[in-house]
This record gives C-alpha cells, structure tokens and sequence, in this order.
C-alpha cells in the first residue's frame, strides 16, 4: 500500500508536470528526506505577475509545504539582456530604472502563492553586479562552446531566416546556468520552453564540480485567448492583482478546451474532483456551468471565499442579467479620451493596451463602440470596457 508522503511525492511529480530529469533521481532524494534548495527564477521584464507565473509558484509551494527550502530568484541583471526563448527576434534592452520599478512589488505578489516567512529571496545582481565580474565572465564562457548553444531550436530557425542574434543573446542561457551553480541549486523549476536553460545549469555545475541538478518543466498556460502563452504582452493574462470581479470574468473568458487545463494548473481541486466535472461535462452539462466552479475555484485563491463571491454576484448582474451595476464609479480624467480614460479608471495598465482594447472592440461609450483614439467624451457620459467595468465621466 502507498503511504501519504509516497502519494504526496507521486502528485508533486506528475501533476502539472511536462518532463522531470532525472525522474528516478530526484523521486528517490525526496524519499530520503532530505531538504532540498529548489530553485526558480523570474526576469521581472513587467510590473505584474499573472496565474501562468503562477503554475511553478504553486508548484514550488508544494516542495515547500514538504520541507525544502525554496529559493526565488529575481533576475534583475538577466533582465537587462532578455531571455530569448521563444523569441523570433532580439528583446529590446530595458533599462535598470525600469527593472528596479518591476521587480518592486515581485515578493508582495509572489506571497500570495509562497509562504514568504522561509523563502531565500535572492537577486542574481550579487554575483554578475560583482568587481570580478569580468574574471567570472571569462571563466565562465569557457566551460561551454558557442556551437553547443546555438543547437537551441530558437536559435536554429532564427539563423534559417536570416535574423541576427546578439551575442547578449548567447550569454543569456550561460548566465541562467551559473545561477544554478552560484546558489548550489538541488533542482530547478521552469516552463517546458525553458528546458535548454535549465540543462544549461545542470552542465555548469558538473563542469564546477558540483551535483547537477535536477530539473522540472511545467505545461505553459495559455492566456484567455486560447492560443498563445498567456503573456502581457499578448493582453491575454490574468494577473494576480487584478480585482475579484476583473479576475472571475477573465477566467470565464477562456475558451472550453481549457478547462480542464486550468484546472489542473492553477487550482488546489483534486484529481477526482476534476474527473468528475469531465464526466458531468461529458454527460450533457453545460460547459458555462463548470466554468463558474473554475473561476470560483481561482478567485478564491487570490480574493478569499468572500471575493470570489463578489466576482460572481458582479457577473451574474452585469452580465447574465445583462444590467449595469447599480452604482457606477466617477472619474475626471486629466483629458477626455478614451485612452486617458481607460488608463486612469484602472482598466488598462498603460495607454498601449487601452488602445488594444480600443482596436479589439472591447470599449463603449454610452453603448457604442468606440472608434477611434481621440473619440470626444463628455461630462456624463458612460465608458464601458468588455462587459464588467463602466466608469461615468464627470
């Protein structure tokens, strides 16, 4: 019969797991119990941190409610060069100021998945931000060969077409790696397109004479669209801020092939809980009916039982009964566009993504859409962004 810490292990293992290596390796440091440094590092290239960051964060929780010693890791200096994973072209460089103004509020985010009281928070800063820097560097680029990183498949098509890859480019994955080696990482965690830079750690640390360790790749999560990673710069995320009725409707935006997926990935119901939904959906259910359970089920994460319940009783009267709320917020806004507007009432995080919106159809004024950056609002008029947020114009 398998013992709970057997099961326990089984699921931390399987559950929202794209590949572990070496598998037999780590299912067997886990059974001896010891504690483990696991590791898992963000590039805070924007502001907020959204429920596809969060797939290895709460897979991290669950190394962490067994014991080990979980280690965020912020990528301040590897920020300013751009992982180019996944990437068809060069990432334009940010600069320092904007890192520092990213990565501000990374740990108050991070906390509402991780138990912050006992997480090693770290900034790869230290070491690359060090006067033997340029030594290190030196050492470092010769532990691997230019032609063995660009074997990766990102590098491969990019060369195909003709594109340039910059050398800050080929460092990335080398600098990614000798975080591992510098933290003396037992295992690393990342999404299943980060596979080359996790092994990139694995190789380091044999060539510094350390353990490798062992890796995890997790599914990516598929924004609201459906079809690409859920990402900022797709507008397609739903970001651990955003408000109970902002975050409840986002969730039920997203098409019914991904239930199941968002399921398994970013809420605590069970293996059979979710099996048995597939067998209710299965059986004639109404695909909306067990979307409303999911995004209950993801609300209340971030927003508690109670916000989950505002976000619910929000949609169901301003969408469902398809009314306006009953009380409607004012703005005076510094310019009366519908940019400004989106901006300022909080709908949007910046004037580039209030004009996605604009352009996607998404916005109202006084229920008509709204063609045009520059449309004229007037006091009392009535701003409507997707079927959730109205703001009236004073």
């Amino acid at each position: 019969m398998i013992s709970t810490d057997q099961q326990k292990i089984q699921e931390l293992l399987t559950r929202g797991v794209s590949e572990v290596i070496v598998h037999e390796e780590l299912e067997k440091k886990l059974m001896s119990g010891k504690k483990l440094r696991i590791k898992f590092g963000i590039d805070p290239t924007g502001a907020e941190l959204h429920i596809g960051h969060a797939v290895p964060l709460r897979k991290l929780r669950q190394f962490q409610d067994m014991g080990h010693q979980i280690i965020l890791l912020i990528g301040d200096y590897t920020a300013m060069i751009g992982d180019p994973t996944g990437r068809s072209q060069t990432r334009p460089i940010l600069a320092l100021e904007q890192i520092k103004t990213n990565m501000q509020t990374y740990v108050e985010q991070a906390s509402l998945v991780l138990n912050m009281s006992n997480v090693e928070i770290r900034h790869n800063s230290e070491w690359y931000g060090a006067e033997n820097f340029t030594h290190l560097l030196m050492d470092l680029s010769s532990k691997i060969t230019v032609a063995r990183v660009l074997e990766r498949d990102d590098f491969k098509k990019r060369m195909s077409e003709g594109s340039d890859i910059q050398m800050q480019e080929i460092l990335y994955p080398l600098l990614q790696g000798y975080d591992s080696v510098a933290l003396k990482a037992d295992v690393e965690l990342g999404g299943s397109d980060q596979k080359f830079n996790l092994l990139m750690g694995r190789k380091l640390q044999k060539r510094y004479d350390q353990p490798e360790q062992d890796v995890i790749t997790v599914p990516l999560l598929e924004g609201t669209d459906g079809e690409k990673k859920m990402s900022k710069s797709y507008g397609n995320y739903i970001a651990l801020r955003d408000s109970p009725e902002e975050m409840y409707g986002k969730v039920l935006s997203i098409p019914d092939a991904l239930i199941f997926k968002y399921f398994e990935l970013a809420t605590d119901a069970t293996l059979l809980q979710i099996e048995d939904y597939k067998k209710q959906l299965a059986a004639g259910a109404n695909p909306r009916d067990i979307k409303m359970k999911l995004a209950l089920a993801i609300t209340s994460l971030y927003h508690g039982e109670n916000g989950a319940r505002v976000g619910q009783e929000y949609f169901q009267s301003t969408i469902q009964n398809k009314e306006r709320p009953d009380e409607i917020p004012e703005l005076k806004p510094t310019a009366y566009d519908p940019v400004t507007v989106l901006v300022e009432a909080g709908f949007c995080k910046s004037k580039s993504e209030a004009k996605r919106e604009i352009d996607g159809g998404g916005v109202k004024l006084n229920d008509k859409k709204v063609v045009g950056y520059d449309a004229p609002i007037k006091s009392g008029d009535i701003i409507q962004k997707g079927k959730r947020f109205f703001v009236k114009i004073i």
